[in-house]
């Protein structure tokens, strides 16, 4: 497994094609990403949604789930890292906003360590992005509802209210236990059924 660097992200772009809703949900794109941003696209006249999920998002996850798998917490720092391939000071930081955020619970010493602060089944990752991340999605920066289009782009601020809706119905719906149990919600399943959802586009 590569380990991405504090400033790396996935990135996955949808454009120019029509979703399909399944549950609610857009299948292109939320299913697929857990952070969002909204820019235009440079090469062209159309807007691209651009999803990325930050180095940071990804390493707060995955130590999350780290601690939630774990059978005698607390856990080590040093074990954390050394189990998901994440650089140690990086993730010390990490762990330090979590704890901030009431997520992740720390001891000093040699008994010392880090455990969840509460049950597994009661943390989302939409709770553990936010504490490294700030808001889900958003545009420019700013929160999609605070934006004001005119003329013919005006739609545009629903459209962007909607896709912030299908990240949080994603991330809302799985918890850390899900995750470190193996089992997510069917309807994750039900987003990545499609083959055109795993296309790198």
């Amino acid at each position: 497994m590569r380990t991405l660097g504090a400033g790396e992200t996935f990135d996955f772009r949808s454009r120019g094609r029509a979703a399909r809703p399944a549950l609610g949900l857009v299948r292109r794109g939320a299913a697929a990403a857990l952070l969002g941003s909204v820019s235009r696209d440079a090469g062209s006249m159309s807007y691209a949604w651009t999803m990325r999920v930050s180095a940071k998002a990804d390493y707060a996850v995955r130590a999350a789930v780290e601690l939630a798998a774990a059978q005698s917490p607390p856990v080590k720092g040093e074990a954390i890292a050394q189990a998901q391939d994440i650089p140690l000071k990086f993730l010390e930081n990490i762990l330090g906003e979590l704890r901030h955020a009431g997520i992740v619970r720390s001891q000093r010493g040699t008994e010392g360590g880090y455990w969840l602060a509460r049950p597994a089944d009661e943390v989302t990752l939409a709770d553990v992005i936010r504490a490294v991340e700030g808001p889900l999605a958003s545009v420019r920066g700013a929160s999609p509802e605070a934006l004001v289009y005119e003329g013919t782009a005006k739609p545009l601020g629903k459209l962007w209210v909607a896709v912030r809706a299908n990240l949080r119905a994603v991330l809302e719906s799985v918890t850390l236990a899900d995750v470190a149990s193996g089992e997510l919600p069917g309807v994750i399943d039900e987003l990545t059924t499609d083959p055109a959802v795993w296309a790198g586009h």
